[in-house]
């Protein structure tokens, strides 16, 4: 029920997220969702693709700090609202959580939320029952 997220730590210098994506791509790494936070020194550069195992041996080999993260991956309507409506849910449902990103589909007209809470397995159950389209790993990387 949860999705396998790659998490590398990135020093704040000229090239390095080149050299990720790069040695990503000539590995047959696809990307299907990118996001970075950032502090003056470092960064967390957050990815969804289509092979987490793969993805972190290759950068780990390449040098880089890498760890895969369970997350949460749920399919609203990209309408306004939708967002809402789920964290009104988390809310409720006493659900914390950590960061959030997104990507639109590029097959229907939905959003794909990617959210990492403290007990994803828990969290994802809560939200299935309310009615929450929780989305598999396969499902995202078709999304």
């Amino acid at each position: 029920m949860l999705v396998k997220q790659i998490s590398v730590f990135v020093q704040n210098e000229k090239g390095r997220l080149s050299k990720i994506t790069d040695t990503m791509a000539k590995n047959g790494i696809d990307i299907r969702s990118i996001t970075i936070s950032d502090t003056v020194d470092y960064g967390i550069l957050r990815l969804i693709v289509n092979d987490p195992e793969k993805c972190k041996a290759v950068l780990t080999e390449a040098g880089f700090t890498v760890s895969i993260t369970n997350v949460l991956a749920i399919g609203i309507d990209d309408i306004p609202g939708s967002l809402a409506k789920v964290f009104a849910l988390c809310d409720e449902k006493g659900i914390n959580v950590e960061y959030v990103y997104a990507f639109i589909s590029h097959t229907t007209q939905d959003a794909c939320i990617i959210m990492r809470v403290l007990d994803g397995e828990s969290s994802a159950k809560i939200l299935k029952d309310c009615g929450v389209k929780i989305l598999s790993e396969e499902e995202v990387y078709q999304f």
